[in-house]
């Protein structure tokens, strides 16, 4: 196993975080309000500058308001793929 930053899985939870928040009709903004961060946390992790932790990604998707499953299952889908 390799690194993990721009991994097809790791890019995969990205867009698949990024694709929720809009879906959401969410910006950068107001979901870095919710989780009482800065605008560039989110802008960081949605362009791959940093990694998302397993706690952090349930607070961004509760925050988002979407299933963190879902996602999960979509980058288990680009991992077992790769």
């Amino acid at each position: 196993m390799g690194r993990t930053l721009r991994s097809p899985g790791h890019l995969a939870l990205l867009q698949s975080l990024k694709r929720a928040r809009l879906d959401a009709k969410l910006t950068q903004t107001e979901l870095a309000e919710r989780l009482g961060r800065p605008q560039s946390y989110v802008a960081k992790y949605e362009n791959g500058e940093r990694k998302v932790e397993v706690v952090e990604f349930v607070q961004i998707s509760a925050a988002i308001g979407c299933d963190p499953l879902e996602i999960i299952r979509a980058v288990a889908d680009v991992v077992s793929a790769a």
